[in-house]
């Protein structure tokens, strides 16, 4: 089995984000990047159907030679290969035609990607990419087991979980839970020098319209004063909450 893992190149959440050129541009100065979260939960599973049903693990990013190094650690967690499209991430439709193309290339049986990425939450590029290719796909995914040529996955729904049969080629968006946290892998000594010596692919992009652009970035605005309240003076919470806050 052939397995595409999709990595973003997002920014830390504890770092703080800055933007430039009029509040058109993210400023990357000073900013930690790492392995988007819900594709560091797919990349997890895949090391396991590698594991334990000798699967092979590539992983593709789309995005420029800064990426190389999110890359690097996908390499060093255990994935065989690392495919790197040559061109910035734009939209959501132009990401998705890179990624559909290199599947397409490549053969794979099942791509896996996150949910959506931290960064910019648009939820779209699996879906995309399976419509492209013309696979099967399950979306918040959060539990996945392949026999043969059949998948059977667990997706989360408003107000419990959705069991499904589908065949291979599938594409799966994935979350919190696929795996458990405590199962994520950190790349040890072995691992990041093994690493150095994996192939990292660079490919060149496939022309695609880019059907959105960002206008400008805007940060939340600073929360307001706190109100305290004395213990003693429940009426005054409930006026509060009541004519301020709107909240009853």
């Amino acid at each position: 089995m052939k397995i595409l893992v999709c990595i973003s190149h997002v920014p830390d959440t504890t770092s703080k984000i800055n933007f430039t050129d009029g509040d058109t541009k993210f400023d990357t100065n000073g900013v930690q990047f790492v392995i988007n979260p819900n594709d560091e939960f797919g990349l997890t599973r895949a090391m396991w159907f590698k594991e334990k049903q000798g699967a092979s693990v590539d992983v593709v990013n789309v995005g420029g030679p800064e990426t190389e190094p999110t890359l690097r650690k996908a390499l060093a967690i255990g994935a065989d290969n690392a495919i790197r499209v040559n061109t910035e991430a734009t939209d959501g439709f132009f990401v998705a035609k890179q990624l559909a193309k290199v599947v397409q290339d490549g053969g794979y049986d099942l791509v896996i990607g996150g949910r959506e990425s931290i960064d910019y939450n648009g939820g779209m590029v699996p879906g995309m990419v399976a419509a492209i290719t013309g696979a099967n796909f399950v979306n918040t995914c959060i539990g996945l087991e392949i026999e043969g040529d059949t998948a059977t996955a667990i997706r989360e729904i408003d107000g419990g979980k959705e069991t499904s049969t589908t065949k291979l080629p599938l594409v799966v968006g994935g979350q919190k839970g696929l795996v458990e946290e405590s199962d994520l892998r950190i790349p040890n000594m072995r691992g990041i020098m093994m690493a150095r010596k994996k192939p990292l692919t660079v490919v060149e992009p496939v022309g695609a319209e880019q059907e959105t652009k960002a206008v400008q970035f805007q940060k939340p605005a600073p929360k307001g004063d706190v109100k305290l309240v004395s213990p003693d003076n429940v009426q005054e919470l409930i006026d509060l909450l009541h004519n301020e806050a709107k909240a009853i």
